[in-house]
């Protein structure tokens, strides 16, 4: 009987242990601020809302309603604090993976060969934090991955990157 060398475990998850090879890159934890500042603007609507329609009518109903959007609130925010922390990309050899989620965890991996563009956006309260996301683009809508949280000089560091390396592995298609 010859002893043969034990196989590596397989993973449980397809998306859990990352592999030990990849070095993550997180995004900015300003983006938690972004974030919640998106989430205050949309939830005072509702807040609003529920507080006038309470004080004007009376109804418990309506009360039980505003304490529930409160309650949303605050298990929002816990979320998305967590949701932010759960971002990450990695560069390797021929291709990004970039990871985010909590409930349901998402792993995309976009060859830099297949990507046709690479954007770069900030919209009015990603400027005022000094943040831009990069977005990449396939042929494939479906696989478009974005990068959100970045400082403008590390999205324009990796644009650059990830266009020279489409342009080179797109070369040997």
């Amino acid at each position: 009987m010859t002893e043969q060398s034990a196989a590596p475990a397989a993973p449980l998850s397809p998306l859990e242990p990352w592999p030990e090879t990849v070095q993550w890159q997180p995004v900015s934890r300003d983006l938690v601020w972004v974030e919640l500042i998106r989430l205050a603007i949309g939830m005072s609507f509702l807040l609003v809302g529920l507080g006038i329609g309470w004080a004007i009518t009376g109804f418990w109903f309506v009360g039980v309603g505003f304490a529930a959007a409160v309650l949303l609130t605050v298990l929002r925010v816990v979320a998305t604090v967590r949701a932010v922390y759960a971002w990450g990309y990695a560069e390797r050899d021929d291709d990004l993976l970039v990871r985010h989620g909590l409930l349901v965890r998402r792993l995309s991996i976009v060859p830099y060969a297949r990507m046709q563009f690479v954007d770069v956006s900030a919209g009015p309260l990603e400027r005022a934090f000094d943040l831009a996301t990069v977005q990449l683009h396939t042929a494939a809508a479906a696989s478009d991955a974005r990068v959100p949280g970045l400082r403008p000089a590390e999205a324009s560091r990796l644009r650059d990157r990830l266009t020279a390396l489409g342009e080179i592995r797109a070369e040997g298609l």
